[in-house]
């Protein structure tokens, strides 16, 4: 039977009520660019990013005036209607931010650590400490987050010397890779020892090549039962990044790995946040993970299509789907499985069209100006006339009021 592998068990996590790992859906999260000491700007992006379905959000917190303008920008987004989850952004100085900024501890719904920057030598231990204890008494969950870029030297260089001394050496990226791992789960294992629940802890080992991501995630998730947050770090702009992206991660929940998700695509100057967002749905949609939003099934079009007028029609019908989403989850739910298909012509047409809830097979280049219509598989009108478009999207209003609203209750009583 085709589908992805079994689900790796993984303990749940509640991050601001989103859970992530036990079993529950696989999360999408996001990050803002603004400085969050702006807070204007800053409840402007979390907004944005949560409209478009971000579920946990997360922010920088690298000075005492962002530490100061968390818990102002948590409020301001509750009086708005918007209680996503903030995630706080540590590095360096963590310890001491959220020590000095009680109010920024307790409106984050988490911490994210990077073991590899979180102090150094003597000070690392310390430091690292403060912070889980502060998740302590906070009762925060907490993202222990290694980066290839940043690893933790001392740590890599130590497991560099044990390699040469073996009697047969890895690879310096094997060591590498193995680096990243133990420094995850070390860093877990202190933080356990010093109180914090394996339910509060999330992992991530974070590289910027697709290839070593696999292997990485492969070998941390057969190493613990942690929920696990997957991200190609630096994945690059446009394109390229939403490719390297999709692959690795692809690759891993179709494994059965990985629990909640975040692509991380450079924007463009001026460029929409949301992006990376949409891109994180539509990988999970498209593999079957979650259902967001009805699917538009639209051919490439080819010769036999040298009319614009299936195009046309098919933008229409997803931005008409897309923005009439938000009102449509309260009229009628399980809309978001809806499936609507616009075909070009007739030779996958029809086909295509009978394996959608709703379909229509527009004619092609010197076809009958005629389009069939198929409701589940059967054939139920054929429109002509200039306005075909118009009287497909009425249509299509009208089977997802008899499938999901007031024609489906009438139905059952």
């Amino acid at each position: 039977m085709a589908g992805p592998a079994m689900r790796r068990q993984a303990v749940g996590v509640n991050v601001g009520g989103v859970m992530v790992g036990g079993g529950a859906p696989i999360v999408v999260q996001s990050m803002t660019n603004t400085d969050t000491a702006d807070i204007e700007a800053t409840v402007r992006q979390v907004m944005a990013l949560a409209r478009a379905g971000s579920e946990i959000v997360r922010i920088t917190v690298d000075r005492d005036e962002a530490a100061a303008a968390v818990p102002i920008i948590r409020d301001r987004l509750a009086v708005l209607g918007h209680d996503v989850p903030l995630v706080g952004d540590f590095h360096y100085i963590g310890h001491k931010l959220l020590t000095d900024h009680p109010a920024c501890a307790d409106a984050l719904a988490k911490y994210r650590i990077n073991p590899g920057n979180v102090g150094f030598k003597a000070k690392r231990d310390t430091q690292f400490s403060t912070l889980i204890e502060l998740a302590l008494k906070y009762d925060k969950p907490v993202r222990i987050g290694v980066n290839w870029g940043s690893l933790d030297e001392e740590l890599l260089t130590r497991l560099m010397d044990e390699n040469a001394a073996a009697g047969s050496p890895l690879g310096a990226a094997a060591v590498q890779r193995e680096a990243i791992i133990q420094s995850a789960l070390l860093s877990a294992q202190r933080a356990e020892e010093i109180g914090l629940g394996r339910d509060k802890i999330i992992l991530s080992t974070k590289v910027s090549d697709v290839q070593h991501l696999i292997a990485v995630y492969q070998d941390l998730a057969a190493r613990c039962d942690y929920a696990l947050h997957l991200g190609l770090t630096e994945a690059g702009m446009g394109t390229k990044g939403v490719v390297a992206s999709s692959a690795a991660l692809g690759i891993l929940l179709q494994q059965g790995i990985g629990d909640t998700i975040r692509i991380s695509l450079t924007p463009e100057p001026g460029g929409d946040r949301t992006t990376e967002v949409k891109v994180a749905r539509e990988l999970l949609q498209t593999m079957g993970f979650r259902q967001f939003v009805p699917t538009v099934a639209a051919c490439p079009g080819c010769g036999r299509t040298t009319s614009t007028t299936f195009q046309t029609l098919a933008q229409d019908i997803e931005e008409h789907l897309s923005r009439s989403m938000p009102e449509w989850k309260e009229r009628y739910p399980g809309v978001e499985t809806l499936s609507v298909a616009v075909m070009g012509c007739i030779v996958n047409g029809p086909g295509e069209s009978k394996h959608a809830n709703i379909g229509i097979s527009l004619p092609g280049t010197g076809e009958t100006p005629a389009a069939p219509v198929f409701v589940d598989g059967q054939k139920v009108a054929t429109l002509r006339g200039a306005d075909v478009a118009e009287q497909f999207k009425l249509m299509v209003a009208d089977y997802i009021e008899k499938k999901f609203g007031a024609g489906k209750r009438d139905a059952a009583e």
